[in-house]
């Protein structure tokens, strides 16, 4: 991707309720910092600045979330109605994500399921980060995942613990995303950045799965997951673990409520 501009803000997906952007590498969604000028949100305000809401704190409600250094694609929501049935699919699971990533070293599987618990790092020094071990939490979830497993992320300065500074980002990639709310279906990929005809550092070798094959069995299962009311119903693959259902803890669920109560219809 050229370099991020005020100007060079790439659309997905626009809709009355929705845009989906094509986040790059190299900026913030938003910041508190009165010197960072260039961030997704300024972006927003650039491009749209008769739908930027004065209501709200950043002028745009974000669905999610992405890494400074993780680009692809986001989604805004343009209100409250459309930020509270978003936030309801995403509570619900109903929500489709897949990422493309380059990793360090040889990874001998064609597939593998990571399990591990994520919980903030509490050792002196590493404050800033997330580790597999202690409390639930999201946050770097992949990046944590990836390192964890032995194959920490191209570029991902902080989980290779300050070695990994040569790329000129982190080849984390959020490709594809799918949002079924009630009035709408938002549906987009982000086009595949790996590639080389914009990175000549990478030169694919080998395929073990097709791109496309892949992302096809991602719509199918959630096609699947919403006609049945549940991906249990669907046909499954026996040796795949299955998942168990976490019971929502009481902090959870209070900060759902405050969460849609913010954002609910007026």
């Amino acid at each position: 991707m050229e370099p991020v501009s005020l100007d060079n803000l790439s659309i997905l997906y626009q809709s009355a309720d929705f845009i989906v952007v094509n986040k790059h590498w190299d900026v913030r969604i938003d910041s508190k910092m009165w010197y960072e000028k260039l961030t997704l949100q300024s972006q927003l305000k650039h491009r749209f600045p008769e739908l930027a809401d004065p209501d709200t704190y950043y002028g745009f409600r974000f669905c999610h979330q992405l890494d400074f250094s993780t680009s692809g694609a986001l989604c805004v929501a343009l209100n409250k109605a459309a930020a509270g049935s978003a936030y309801k699919c995403f509570k619900e699971r109903m929500v489709t994500k897949a990422y493309l990533a380059l990793v360090r070293g040889h990874v001998q599987e064609a597939k593998l399921t990571i399990e591990y618990a994520i919980g903030k790092n509490t050792t002196e020094g590493m404050t800033h980060m997330m580790c597999i071990e202690g409390t639930e939490g999201r946050t770097h979830q992949l990046r944590v995942h990836c390192s964890a497993v032995g194959h920490p992320i191209v570029g991902d300065f902080t989980y290779s613990l300050k070695t990994d500074g040569g790329p000129f980002r982190m080849m984390l990639h959020a490709y594809y995303l799918r949002i079924p709310t009630a009035k709408e279906l938002v549906e987009v990929s982000a086009p595949d950045p790996f590639v080389p005809t914009l990175d000549s550092h990478w030169m694919p070798q080998q395929t073990v799965h097709r791109l496309d094959d892949l992302i096809q069995h991602l719509k199918e299962k959630s096609a699947w997951a919403e006609g049945t009311g549940s991906e249990a119903d669907g046909p499954q693959n026996p040796e795949a673990p299955q998942e168990v259902e976490t019971p929502e803890t009481e902090e959870q669920g209070t900060q759902c409520r405050e969460w849609l109560a913010e954002w609910a219809p007026e």
